[in-house]
This record gives C-alpha cells, sequence and structure tokens, in this order.
C-alpha cells in the first residue's frame, strides 16, 4: 500500500494515498473530471513503478505539478496555488462584497469549493436573523432592501445628502453589528468561512478585524452596466428564484449607486476590486491575491529573522 506522509501542528503523519483525493485536488484546479481521476491513476503508478512505499506530501506535490505542466501550465500553478493555501495553519476568513446582482453568491460558493471551505454565508442571511430580534420601529431601515432602504429613514435627508446612499449606509452599519460577531466567532474557534453580500462595504468593518493576516476583503464589480443588468434577468429564469424581476429593474439606478459607493470606498481602502466578468478568473484573481500576501507575510518574517539573529 502506497502512503502518504505528512506533518501537522510539528507531529509527522502517514494516511493511505487516494486516487479520489487526489482527483477532487485536481477538479478544484479546474482540471476535468475524467482527465482528473486519469492523472491521479498515473502518478500512483508512477510511484509505485520507482520501488517507493512512502511519498512525502511535498514530493507528491511536485510530481503533480510537474504533470499538470505537461498538460497546462495554467493548471498547474492553480494547483500550486491551491496547495499553498489549504496547508496554510490559520483558517481563512474570506469577505466577499457587492452589490445586489453582482454575482457575490456565485463567487462565494466557487471560491468555498476550490478552498476546501464548508461554511459559506450570506448577510442577507444575518439579516434576517436580525430582524427576529430588533424591532421594525426600532430600525426601520432593516425591514428593507440594501437599495430601498431610503423608503424607512426615520429622518428626512438634508438636501446636500444622496437620499438612497444615505439609507444604504444605515442599512449597512446596522447589518455589520451582526456581520462583526460571526467574523470574530470564526475567528475564536478557528472555523474558515466565506461570507458573502452587500453589507460587506470597506470602512463599515472593524480595522482590527480586517488586521489579522487570515482575514481578506475583497469587492466585486461590474463597469458595465447592462451586463450587470442582465445579471438580474438570469438570475429571475431560475426556477428556483423567487425575487420579482420588476423589483430589480425598478430599483436599478438605486442599486447602482451602491455599486458605485462600494467600490470608490474600497478603492480609498486599497481594498482588491475585480471586474466580476468571468467566474474562474474572478476566483483565480482572488486565490493569487492571497498567496502573494502569504509570501510577502513570509518574506517580511523572514527578514525580521535574519535581523533578530544579527543583534
Amino acid at each position: 500500500m502506497l502512503l502518504v506522509e505528512g506533518e501537522v501542528g510539528g507531529k509527522k503523519y502517514r494516511e493511505p494515498f487516494s486516487k479520489g483525493i487526489l482527483s477532487k485536488s485536481l477538479i478544484r484546479s479546474d482540471v476535468e473530471s475524467d482527465k482528473a481521476y486519469e492523472i491521479a491513476s498515473e502518478i500512483e503508478d508512477s510511484i509505485q513503478k520507482d520501488g517507493n512505499e512512502i511519498i512525502a506530501v511535498t514530493d507528491l506535490i511536485r510530481t503533480v505539478r510537474l504533470r499538470l505542466e505537461e498538460e497546462d501550465p495554467k493548471l498547474a500553478k492553480r494547483y500550486v496555488l491551491w496547495k499553498q493555501i489549504r496547508r496554510s495553519k490559520d483558517p481563512l476568513i474570506i469577505l466577499i462584497g457587492g452589490a445586489s446582482g453582482i454575482g457575490t453568491s456565485s463567487i462565494s460558493f466557487e471560491l468555498a469549493s476550490r478552498l476546501g471551505i464548508k461554511n459559506l454565508l450570506s448577510t442577507d442571511m444575518i439579516r434576517e436573523v436580525m430582524r427576529k430580534m430588533v424591532s421594525k420601529e426600532l430600525c426601520p431601515t432593516l425591514f428593507e432592501s440594501s437599495y430601498t432602504a431610503e423608503e424607512a429613514l426615520k429622518t428626512p435627508a438634508p438636501p446636500e445628502f444622496d437620499k438612497t446612499l444615505l439609507g444604504f449606509k444605515d442599512h449597512v452599519e446596522t447589518v455589520n453589528v451582526g456581520l462583526t460577531g460571526v467574523i470574530e466567532r470564526s475567528m475564536k474557534e478557528g472555523i474558515s468561512i466565506v461570507i458573502e453580500g452587500v453589507h460587506i462595504v470597506p470602512g463599515f468593518i472593524d480595522e482590527e478585524l480586517l488586521n489579522h493576516s487570515n482575514v481578506y476583503l475583497f469587492v466585486l464589480a461590474l463597469s458595465d452596466e447592462e451586463i450587470h443588468k442582465g445579471r438580474f434577468y438570469s438570475r429571475c429564469r431560475q426556477l428556483w428564484a423567487r425575487r420579482p424581476l420588476k423589483r430589480y429593474l425598478k430599483n436599478f439606478t438605486s442599486i447602482r449607486k451602491t455599486h458605485d459607493y462600494i467600490v470608490g470606498v474600497a478603492d480609498k481602502n486599497d481594498i482588491p476590486v475585480i471586474e466580476n466578468i468571468d467566474i474562474t478568473t474572478t476566483v483565480d484573481e482572488m486565490i493569487e491575491h492571497i498567496i502573494k500576501v502569504k509570501e510577502a507575510e513570509q518574506l517580511e518574517q523572514q527578514i525580521m529573522e535574519k535581523v533578530q539573529k544579527n543583534k
């Protein structure tokens, strides 16, 4: 039996090599399912022909990378990036913001699947829970959509303020109370999670939480208004969708205002803004950003260690 040897928390372990597990990791790297199993089988045969009964995890990853480079260098790069993130000791807390209809739910599902993260949450769910705990009289904007919250403002907006954005900010600020609680709990329990939704807006989330090395914030955008509008048509054609198209189209101008606002504050706060045209490209950009941050942290740590040694 072929065994894979690795190390977790300073302790070594051995486990049986599994073509199924390897195939899944290849599929998450965008290798087609049939091809993934074929490559996994080839790698197992190759290792056994060399007379090896035990292979180190690092050697296995290198072997897979070399095999994928024969197929497509891009696939090899994706696989290595994915493995580096998966092998991280810290839990990943990924926040994905963007205006309604921009595609945060689709991207979060795909990203979580690629990274093997089992916990996925929408800020709409947080809002629904908060609605059960807070009365409409106490917090009226909470009971509106993010782009119609202006209709529930208790105090009329001053002429110099945009009423749509004033309501939106009030709505987001309220939901962020619940969002903060989820993030803090995930960090405390060491739970990897992807949270998405219109309520994830830079400037509203506690900076101390965002400064943690395992917390990542992204904002999705669609510069083309027609593509954005087309997303609502696609969404409402789904049989399971219960959201009326007319409501979105009626409020599309307000939705675009929130879109431009979210992108604007993201730029001001140096938060990555990703043009969400293609799911694969968007997810790849997110993963590559996380890897670059990890590499920068490792380099900084190495420099600090050298400085300490030279003192």
